[in-house]
């Protein structure tokens, strides 16, 4: 049943793939063949900000009542939206290039979510910064619950300031005032619907190999600490003969 799912799922993004190469050119664009950055560029947008949510819906989870199945959905939302977020960097920076001539211009839109990364960065750094399991996922909690409101902040709020939009070459409300054509709109909301799924599956994969690795971790420990302790033994006393001290 999983291969055949896998095998349409397969089916579907060639299908998609297929399509966003058929669709005409963004004549706006100063290269119009390259405007189909924007279904790949878009969604990863879309499923970042998705999943620096669940990190700290999940991080508030591990605080509130500790266990491993809270602990490492955290940490496959913080890879996975640490992934997303450097896939909407790059993209951004390339659409820079494409539209504007500069891969980067301090534009405020690349400079908010060059933070929203380095949030992510941190996220990260802060994982391999403790060795205690316990510790690392309670610090990791306590860090994703505390970055999610800037986080939101420069990623909803911030781009859509009016003193920004007017300094900010990116477009805020393409997508918002339905400013795209059909072609455009099926390929865009296509792309991130299939994007979505591939993610939600890799998360998925994620938690449960994270899961079955502590319960080997965990396994292993405990066959250390049963070898390493010693079970109480009794002393008899033994009669020698004075033969056997000669």
């Amino acid at each position: 049943m999983k291969s055949a799912w896998f095998a349409v799922l397969g089916i579907a993004m060639g299908l998609m793939l297929i399509g966003t190469m058929l669709v005409p050119d963004a004549q706006l664009f100063r290269d119009p063949t390259m405007a189909r950055i924007m279904f790949t560029h878009v969604p990863c947008a879309m499923i970042c900000s998705g999943f620096l949510i669940a990190s700290a819906w999940h991080g508030f989870k591990v605080l509130k009542n500790y266990n491993d199945t809270s602990a490492t959905k955290l940490h496959a939302a913080v890879e996975l939206g640490s992934l997303f977020a450097a896939l909407t960097m790059v993209t951004g920076i390339l659409f820079s290039k494409i539209m504007w001539g500069e891969y980067w211009h301090g534009d405020p839109r690349q400079v908010s979510f060059l933070i929203v990364l380095f949030i992510y960065g941190g996220l990260l750094a802060l994982r391999a910064a403790f060795p205690d399991p316990i510790r690392r996922d309670r610090n990791t909690a306590s860090y994703a619950l505390a970055a999610i409101l800037p986080s939101i902040f420069l990623t909803f709020v911030y781009p859509r300031l009016k003193a920004v939009q007017q300094q900010s070459f990116h477009p805020s409300n393409t997508i918002v005032e339905g400013q795209m054509d059909i072609f455009y709109s099926v390929g865009l909301y296509g792309s991130l619907v299939l994007i979505a799924i591939i993610a939600i599956v890799v998360f998925k994969l994620r938690v449960r190999t994270e899961l079955l690795a502590r319960k080997l971790e965990n396994h292993g420990n405990l066959e250390t600490h049963s070898g390493d302790s010693a079970s109480p033994r009794m002393v008899r006393p033994v009669a020698v003969s004075p033969e056997h001290l000669d």
